[in-house]
């Protein structure tokens, strides 16, 4: 009894030295409080920088990409060794979800609300359907359950950081070291994580959501498929447990199970972040980034077939591979073959426009190169010819003096009367002869 009373005691004089401790790091003016607000912000500013660097190796040519490789090591190192583990996960995390999915998601909303009749005419399906035909009740409620789902997502991974490495005392879900991963690596890696999550995505939307008759598809109903057509927002308006389930599980899944660096699970939340962004948009104008576009319209088409009641509902998955392959894609909709040729053809009719383009142009100033030369040429030729004796009358016999020069330029002087004098001269050495 003793030793648990004292016991007892030495914990509640620990905590109470701590929460002393902590109470003395607070701000006590408002000079401090704006301090540790600039700090916090600076820090949190500074965090995707060696992620952006990485990213931006292959569009900086002002010096070599291992000169760029070293200086990227050397700014991550010292970002991990200046800042707690946990804060370069989360920050990281969060920053990557705000400035490539929520705030681009509520600038388009914003657009659309702005200049709705611009917007209609992008939008797909010849601008039917908007988002202000949901009224402002309902867009507010989609923005507020989209922010809230997103942060939450954010809180779910710091408590399971939490709980690994404080409560079962493990080490962390996800490998932060000062040390980079390879590139060949990261891609090797993202690829497989980008598999295993679309996969679970099909699995979770087509059993889970639309299939099974339990409180999930319910609230998947009356939830996302309310809004009746997606824009990007949409990505992130669902139940709370239905997001977590199909949109930030199978994403931080194979992250934990392949135990990711910090560095790879950023990569791969930036990829699925711009996905949603642009699939769920809405709009006929996308990036014609690969299959993008086909993406989009089989996700439109998920939203049609639902809000039509149709008893057949399929693209439940945003590549359409795995519709393909189980047979569960939109009836007269394009699948992902159909969207790999026409990408093809495409991509072929730009190349030859662009040869015939290069051709011309490249024909244009061969033309005026030559001419140009043939110029060039011309005035040398000018410029290296002797000039022409000037023309003199002719005398009154009718011959030209400058004839009779020309005829006998090589035997007498210039001086002298020509045609006489050179035959006398000529029988002169004959007789001397």
């Amino acid at each position: 009894m003793a030793t648990l009373d004292q016991w007892a005691r030495d914990k509640l004089a620990y905590y109470s030295g701590f929460f002393r401790g902590r109470s003395y790091a607070l701000p006590t003016s408002t000079s401090q409080l704006y301090g540790l607000l600039i700090s916090k912000a600076t820090t949190l500013i500074a965090l995707p920088l060696p992620l952006l660097s990485f990213l931006a190796i292959p569009f900086v040519g002002g010096s070599s990409t291992t000169f760029n490789l070293f200086l990227f090591v050397l700014t991550w190192s010292a970002l991990v060794g200046s800042h707690d583990p946990l804060t370069i996960e989360l920050g990281g995390t969060l920053l990557v979800r705000m400035v490539l999915f929520l705030l681009p998601a509520l600038g388009m909303l914003g657009f659309d609300c702005a200049v709705p009749g611009f917007s209609r005419g992008i939008k797909a399906g010849g601008g039917k359907v908007s988002p202000l035909d949901l009224g402002r009740n309902k867009l507010l409620e989609i923005a507020g359950v989209a922010v809230f789902n997103v942060l939450l997502a954010v809180g779910v991974q710091a408590g399971c950081e939490y709980v690994a490495i404080y409560m079962l005392h493990l080490r962390s879900l996800l490998r932060i070291t000062a040390l980079a991963p390879l590139p060949w690596t990261m891609a090797k890696d993202i690829l497989k994580s980008l598999l295993v999550r679309g996969t679970l995505r099909y699995a979770i939307h087509r059993y889970l959501l639309h299939t099974s008759p339990t409180w999930l598809k319910t609230w998947h109903l009356q939830w996302q498929h309310s809004a009746r057509q997606p824009f990007s927002l949409v990505a992130a308006y669902d139940h709370p447990v239905n997001h977590l389930l199909s949109q930030w599980l199978p994403t931080y899944l194979p992250a934990c199970l392949f135990r990711f660096h910090v560095l790879e699970w950023h990569i791969l939340l930036a990829i699925a972040s711009l996905e949603d962004l642009f699939v769920y948009s809405g709009y006929a104008v996308l990036p014609s980034a690969i299959i993008i576009p086909g993406m989009a319209r089989r996700n439109e088409a998920h939203f049609r077939a639902v809000d039509s009641g149709s008893k057949r509902v399929g693209n439940f998955g945003q590549l359409g591979l795995l519709d393909l392959v189980c047979g569960t894609s939109c009836k007269d909709e394009e699948g992902v073959v159909e969207d790999l040729t026409s990408e093809a053809e495409e991509r072929r009719l730009q190349q030859r426009v662009e040869e015939a383009v290069q051709g011309a142009l490249a024909g244009m100033q061969g033309k005026q190169r030559e001419a140009i030369q043939a110029g060039r040429a011309d005035v040398d030729r000018r410029e290296g010819q002797p000039e022409a004796p000037p023309v003199e009358e002719p005398d009154r016999q009718g011959n030209s003096v400058d004839g009779d020069e020309g005829m006998g330029a090589d035997k007498g002087a210039d001086d002298e009367p020509q045609g006489p004098v050179q035959r006398r001269s000529g029988r002169r050495n004959a007789r001397k002869a």
